[in-house]
């Protein structure tokens, strides 16, 4: 209990930091500043970041199979296994398609409204779902991968944002501020399943057994879109299309439906490599514009 605060100061319970989800989140909003103008932010370049989705999907699949320790994650379920691996996994891998469409879904997640606590329940459940928990085909995925990789989205978009040739410089500045906040949510509900801070708050584990639900469903509710962005489909960790994953839900399309196209590895005129990291609105600008990359060489 709070003593004799002075009036400017908050009581945050710390107890409820690590045994309540809402508690958590009004303490990250708070400290954050996260406010209904980020919500409308988010809302307002929803459209923006969704049109940011398959490329950044593309470049993030590229980038973690440039590492054994990563690419060996979609074969063994685990990065701390050092052991031979059968098959080095490829973009065209089943088990790749798999998790692009799962990632789809997560950066679509963000376009979403997040006023809503289901909206936070989800990406606790992402981090849950990498420790080895709330899964029946259990998946470990050491935090460093997992920090690293959330750094990598947001540094593409941030970039793809800054060029976006039809947004308004103040419309930028308050989609990253807002996507970056969240984003750094997200981290802190990574890092939630990971570090042991709060442990002597815990009698049981989250995650049990007979609370799985399948990825990418949220209390009963399917909540990862297809590849085209509007049904739903539930699949298998195979890549396959699994009917019986929801009863009440039959998928409509299989995750290999529709292929997304590679990034590109050809160099733009100014060296960079398009598909590592490259503006996936650089093709959107006007043929007059230059290159922001070349506008820094130049100065």
């Amino acid at each position: 209990m709070a003593h004799n605060l002075p009036i400017n100061v908050q009581h945050i319970d710390r107890r409820e930091l690590y045994t309540s989800l809402p508690a958590r989140v009004r303490y990250l909003h708070s400290f954050l500043d996260f406010n209904a103008d980020d919500a409308a932010a988010l809302e307002a370049g929803g459209k923006y970041i969704k049109a940011l989705i398959p490329a950044v999907v593309n470049i993030v699949y590229k980038k973690l199979l440039t590492y054994d320790i990563t690419a060996r994650a979609f074969t063994t379920r685990s990065t701390s296994y050092e052991g031979p691996v059968d098959e080095q996994p490829h973009e065209d891998s089943p088990q790749i398609k798999y998790r692009k469409l799962f990632l789809r879904g997560y950066l679509q997640r963000l376009c979403t409204d997040p006023t809503k606590m289901e909206f936070w329940e989800y990406m606790d459940k992402v981090g849950m779902m990498h420790v080895g928990q709330g899964r029946k085909h259990p998946l470990h995925v050491e935090y460093i991968h997992m920090g690293v990789l959330l750094g990598f989205v947001q540094d593409i978009m941030i970039e793809a944002i800054l060029n976006h040739p039809r947004l308004k410089m103040e419309q930028k500045i308050a989609v990253i501020k807002a996507l970056g906040k969240v984003l750094w949510i997200q981290n802190d509900l990574f890092a939630k399943w990971y570090v042991r801070d709060g442990d002597e708050f815990f009698t049981d584990k989250d995650g049990s057994e007979e609370d799985l639900e399948p990825e990418g469903v949220l209390h009963g509710q399917v909540i990862v879109p297809n590849l085209d962005g509007d049904d739903v489909v539930i699949v298998d960790e195979d890549g396959h299309s699994d009917p019986d994953a929801l009863h009440d839900h039959t998928p409509t399309k299989s995750p290999a439906g529709g292929k997304i196209p590679r990034p590109s590895t050809k160099r733009d005129s100014d060296g960079a490599a398009a598909g590592a990291g490259g503006c996936p609105f650089s093709g959107m600008m006007a043929p007059d514009t230059p290159s922001p990359h070349a506008e820094v060489k130049a100065k």
